[in-house]
């Protein structure tokens, strides 16, 4: 074959690289994309890439990482460090730091070339370094657009999967294009790389493009540019038969023209090597161990030959076509071709050859700490030496841990439990006893989301322990991991788990910070099973050891259960109080999202909607200073979503649902969030959808909910959802009541259900049913709460929707219409005052009345309500039409509308809106539009001058809603 061969005309692509070409179009203007390149081997993956590549170096950055083959012993992030280094390399250090800002110090675990000194992990975190990936990549598409090429994805380690995982979904702006090549017969059902592309697949955050095998008239075409003549149609038939249209089969069935073709795929694949001589061949078995590219030091310390012998010896290689030249660094042509010669070498030469590999690659790290653990491991595993393929494995997992790559320190740590039994001093070569890995094997795994294994570990360390001879605080913490970890999966048994813990560190550790931390944790338990009193004891307690040791997280954590625990029990003033304290207290970030997360919470449950939602902005605000908005400024978000729905911005929660950041954590923080995905499609009116979402979920909160009393509730909430959506009100109001007869502590979740009672009480009244019983006892429910829970804008629409009277629905609409109470309760109390009009022959006041409530519950696309409103005009034989629009147009403006025209107001731009309100570019573009277009206006200009001034008069016919 022609030393040109690979590198002739690429055949038969000319769909494919328009589909990618395609994809970059859209991505120059704004648009970000992904698409994974798929298919067998040697199909022509990197080809294709290589050959888009080449055609827009010129216009956009190519950045291009590897996952490497290491069997399990991947490395953690393998492809995205080299793809970091080549953006600092083309945006340079100093612009880097810039751009990342603090996220530079998180960076500088995997570039080190970004910080002075290395990086303290005290001072960073997991979402950190997430998020600073992000804003790197986001700060090099500002200056070009960025093509992220990851290879070989069925070689990827868990932690670069969940890297990816995160970057399709966090990077929703810029001009990047992510292209990843996949093998797929090396994808197997279920692993990790056959679950990432599923779950990003069903989500529509990657594009699949499959190549095809190449027809009869492509296979003649490459053939015959490969062989320089025309084949015949005996050739053409017998190249089909044994390439079946793989363009990388084609290449080496054409590489044997001169002679007979080999019987088999292996003989095929070997042929070019058994071709070379001596010199060639052994080179070529000596790179065939190599994961990775090798360079020419390298090659010349493992080949063992004589420079000038070395030298032909490659040069042959390389002119067969089986070694090129990359970055002066040499590797196989294909991957295939590397894995046939190393297969073909005997176990005795492997073994060998990893073995120099693994020698050769502790030499050149000596004395330092920046080894390639995982390689080691990999290579001391295949060197058959037990021994030190444990110390690499040990040491890999410390480096992953370091790093945050938790998946990958998962496997490297369950492969040094693998391994102990044949290592007769495992504890000596590890350097760790094995319950201490044990613990730390278990919290790497919760880390990486593998709850149920993080249990199963901590359970066998429990096994292990002999209370006699353990070192007390190390038993302690594994009682307190176990309590955490059946936490985290929503199952019984941490009250009792974190109390012998307690228990055990009260008599034999001398710690108050770590007394006052398992003190703290039981009366969190404690609180969120309802068992107030007990909570706020521990937390006085927690509080005492806290102050003696000066741990002001600690104080701020005491503060926090404190204050929830004495809201719940109707002393709100002083609830709130104790969260104030708890602000004041909280030094770190994690004690200040804490604060922000449950206050936020409170004050929901409070009907405190507003507030609600500036607490959680702010610290939305705060996480974008601490360079994690993505991660945990993800969890704020979601802790928004509930009193953005009671404000009635569902297309705001809509989009902060599509989202999906919670995908990949904890079970029980997918169950808060289901629970709102559930009422969002209940209020969209696809019943159906909400059901089947009930029904998937209904057994988790059924068995968390009997220890997570707030859990208890969102079941109860999503039931009386379902039904009302359905149209079965009776249904609704018996899962009400049903929550009304439960013996064991109401909490402040039942006030919102309570009042959702009301109006479904009011609707069952007007089909004609009986509702005095349940009337009854809701209002007796309503009473028995605490006196500060009373007497608030709450009881006066609760008791107009039990006891309509003309002057009580007219103070409860008042009231309704404020900003503390769920604005569906605006249409549900002018639907009854409409009711109430019609009956006293009041039709004029009545239609006027149902035109607001049409209104009301068209601009909240509240399908149930919609429906309410039109059966009873229909019903009652009432025409509506639109109330008047104001002369601004500024009625017809959603909440969310009115935030964007506030926003243009100030001088923002469409991207500086979207990150003040947190939405898509392509979103604010929407509702500008919708505002123009409302308003009657053409320009961004005119709309901030009207809003500045409402006089200001324009060319402009306002919109009127029929």
């Amino acid at each position: 074959m022609p030393p040109s061969a690979p590198n002739a005309a690429m055949v038969g692509r000319v769909a494919e690289l328009d589909e990618v070409r395609r994809s970059f179009a859209g991505v120059r203007d704004g648009v970000p994309a992904a698409l994974l390149v798929e298919g067998e081997a040697g199909i022509g993956k990197s080809r294709l890439l290589r050959e888009f590549a080449a055609e827009i170096a010129q216009t956009a950055d190519v950045h291009v990482g590897w996952c490497l083959d290491l069997g399990a012993s991947r490395t953690p992030y393998g492809p995205l460090t080299g793809i970091l280094r080549s953006i600092v390399t083309h945006m340079g250090v100093e612009r880097v730091r810039e751009s990342v800002g603090v996220g530079a110090e998180a960076l500088g675990m995997l570039l080190p070339e970004l910080v002075d000194s290395p990086t303290d992990r005290d001072r960073t975190s997991p979402e950190r370094l997430r998020d600073a990936i992000a804003s790197l990549i986001e700060a090099a598409a500002e200056r070009a657009p960025q093509v992220l090429v990851v290879e070989d994805l069925h070689w990827a380690d868990e932690s670069t999967l969940a890297i990816l995982s995160f970057l399709l979904r966090a990077l929703g702006r810029g001009r990047i294009l992510l292209l990843i090549t996949c093998r797929t017969d090396d994808v197997r059902r279920g692993d990790a790389v056959s679950r990432f592309i599923g779950e990003a697949t069903r989500a529509r955050l990657l594009e699949r493009l499959t190549l095809a095998r190449l027809d009869e008239d492509a296979v003649r075409e490459m053939a015959e540019q490969i062989i320089g003549h025309p084949l015949t149609e005996t050739a053409l038939g017998r190249m089909q038969e044994r390439a079946e249209g793989v363009p990388f089969f084609i290449e080496e069935i054409a590489g044997c023209a001169s002679g007979p073709l080999p019987d088999g795929l292996r003989d095929l694949l070997l042929a070019r090597f058994d071709r070379l001589g001596d010199d060639a061949r052994h080179v070529v078995q000596v790179v065939s161990g190599a994961e990775r590219p090798l360079t020419h030091p390298l090659i010349t310390r493992l080949g063992d030959l004589p420079e000038q012998r070395l030298d032909e010896a490659i040069r042959e290689a390389t002119r067969s076509g089986i070694l090129v030249v990359v970055d002066d660094d040499y590797r196989f042509r294909h991957a295939l071709l590397r894995e046939a010669v190393h297969d073909d070498l005997l176990p005795g030469e492997r073994a060998r050859l990893h073995r120099a590999y693994a020698e050769t690659l502790e030499a050149q790290c000596a004395g330092s700490d920046s080894g390639d653990a995982a390689a080691l491991a990999y290579h001391w595993q295949l060197a058959q030496d037990d021994r030190k393929a444990l110390i690499a494995a040990a040491d890999a997992m410390r480096h992953a841990k370091a790093q945050y790559a938790f998946a990958s320190a998962a496997r490297f740590g369950e492969l040094v439990l693998e391994l102990w039994p044949l290592v007769p001093d495992a504890a000596a070569a590890a350097r760790v006893e094995r319950i201490d890995l044990l613990l730390v094997l278990g919290s790497i795994l919760r880390n990486a989301g593998d709850g149920e294994r993080a249990l199963t570990v901590t359970n066998v360390a429990l096994a292990e322990v002999d209370p006699e001879t353990v070192e007390p605080r190390l038993h302690a913490r594994l009682l307190r991991n176990k309590a955490l970890y059946l936490v985290n999966l929503g199952r019984l048994g941490a009250i009792p788990l974190l109390q012998q813990a307690l228990d055990i560190a009260e008599e034999h550790v001398d710690d108050e910070v770590f007394r006052a931390e398992l003190l703290n944790r039981l009366a969190s338990r404690h609180m969120i099973a309802g068992d107030r009193q007990e909570a706020i004891r521990l937390a006085d307690e927690a509080e005492r050891g806290a102050a003696e040791a000066e741990s002001t997280d600690q104080l701020s954590i005491a503060a926090n259960v404190r204050g929830g625990s004495l809201a719940h029990l109707g002393e709100v003033e002083a609830g709130v109080r104790e969260y104030e304290r708890a602000h004041l207290l909280a030094t770190g970030s994690d004690a200040e999202m804490r604060y922000r997360v449950n206050y936020s919470d409170l004050l929901t449950l409070l009907g405190r909607y507003r507030e609600a939602v500036e607490v959680a902005e702010q610290g939305l605000r705060r996480a974008r200073e601490l360079r994690v908005e993505r991660t945990s400024g993800s969890i704020m978000a979601q802790n928004m979503v509930v009193p953005l729905l009671e404000l009635g911005e569902i297309d705001r929660v809509e989009e902060m649902l599509s989202r999906d950041f919670v995908q990949g954590t904890l079970r029980v923080f997918r169950m808060y969030m289901s629970m709102t995905r559930v009422r969002v499609l209940a209020w969209r009116g696809r019943s159906a959808e909400a059901a089947e979402m009930l029904k998937e979920w209904l057994p988790a909160f059924e068995e968390t909910g009997v220890s997570e009393r707030q859990i208890w509730y969102d079941r109860v909430m999503m039931t009386v959802a379902v039904a009302e959506s359905a149209g079965d009100l009776r249904g609704a109001l018996d899962a009400i009541l049903e929550m009304l007869r439960d013996d064991k502590p109401a909490l402040l979740h039942q006030r919102r259900l309570l009042l959702e009672a009301g109006a479904i009480i009011a609707e069952l009244r007007a089909e004609g049913a009986d509702v005095t019983t349940a009337s009854v006892a809701i209002r007796a429910s309503w009473i028995a709460q605490p006196e500060q829970l009373q007497q608030d804008a709450w009881s006066t629409i609760l008791d107009a929707l039990l006891d309509p009277r003309p002057h009580a629905l007219d103070d409860a609409l008042h009231r309704a219409d404020g900003d503390d109470v769920p604005v569906t309760f605006r249409v549900v109390l002018r639907l009854e005052r409409a009711r109430m009009q019609v009956h006293e022959g009041d039709r004029v006041a009545a239609s006027t009345m149902l035109a607001e409530a049409a209104e009301i519950a068209e601009r909240l696309g509240h399908a149930q309500l919609q429906a309410a409103v039109a059966r009873f005009a229909t019903d009652a034989g009432l025409g509506f039409r639109a109330p008047a629009v104001s002369s601004a147009g500024a009625d017809l403006l959603t909440a969310r509308e009115q935030q964007v025209l506030d926003l243009i107001a100030e001088g923002l731009s469409n991207r500086q809106i979207g990150e003040r309100l947190f939405i898509s570019v392509k979103t604010v573009s929407v509702h500008v539009s919708a505002v123009l277009r409302k308003l009657g206006v053409s320009t961004r200009t005119e709309a901030a001058l009207l809003q500045k001034n409402p006089t200001f008069s324009a060319t402009r016919q306002p919109v009127v809603v029929a």
